[in-house]
């Protein structure tokens, strides 16, 4: 009977994610873990009170994953279920099968974040969540993935190199773009086609995801086949425009 979940970190998805809890699941208690914050006993815990309850979700930046794991496996207890919800899945999958083989986890990614969530309003029907490796009894995982699509979520299953290629292709490619065009300064005009809007929709969703955008990159093997694909075909296009 899960009761409590722990959440450690508290950047823009770990807030999030204490949000959704609080929201779908408002009868179980959360403790809330960061180094930023001292504990006050109510809302923000110790590292060893927020890895005491029931779940605890690990939402710390990729690049903190495997050192923030081995803090908290000493403190979790058998039946705890830590949940990865880390951008990138064969980095963390590799560790957790490394290091924490004998704990329950789930190795998962929600395909959805702050903005995508404040942008629908709070409508979370078909937001999808990966799910890329588990150590969980057929009846925990079936029970777990009843459960998010109850809540309205479509559970994907996909190992960590399907994920991370298709990632790269889609998320790190947006991340990529996005970044770019916010350096250029390109912005909204009083004659914005549709698609530009919904361009600079993309756009204002990534710009601020710096670090993030850099971890993925640093982290999925995928992304710098990605980089080689778009700048070959960016010197086409350039080849295209010379022609009469």
């Amino acid at each position: 009977m899960i009761s409590s979940v722990g959440i450690v970190g508290h950047g823009s998805f770990g807030a999030f994610v204490e949000l959704l809890t609080k929201r779908f699941a408002p009868e179980l208690m959360v403790k809330i873990y960061s180094s930023r914050v001292n504990p006050d006993g109510k809302r923000f815990f110790s590292l060893s009170e927020a890895a005491s309850c029931d779940v605890l979700i690990l939402a710390v930046p990729i690049r903190a994953f495997e050192e923030t794991l081995q803090k908290v496996l000493p403190l979790v207890s058998e039946n705890t279920i830590l949940v990865d919800v880390a951008t990138v899945k064969l980095h963390t999958t590799e560790v957790l099968r490394r290091i924490a083989q004998k704990t329950h986890y789930v190795a998962s990614h929600p395909m959805f974040g702050p903005e995508s969530y404040s942008k629908r309003g709070g409508e979370v029907g078909g937001f999808k969540i990966v799910i890329a490796d588990h150590t969980l009894s057929e009846r925990e995982y079936a029970s777990l993935k009843n459960l998010l699509a109850g809540w309205g979520f479509s559970v994907i299953e996909m190992d960590a190199h399907k994920h991370d290629k298709h990632l790269a292709e889609t998320l790190f490619l947006t991340h990529f773009i996005g970044q770019t065009i916010a350096r250029g300064e390109f912005d909204r005009t009083a004659i914005d086609t549709v698609s530009f809007g919904f361009l600079m929709d993309a756009v204002e969703s990534v710009r601020h995801d710096t670090e993030l955008f850099k971890d993925v990159y640093h982290f999925n093997p995928y992304c710098e086949d990605v980089l080689e694909r778009f700048e070959r075909c960016e010197k086409e296009v350039h080849t295209l425009l010379e022609r009469i």
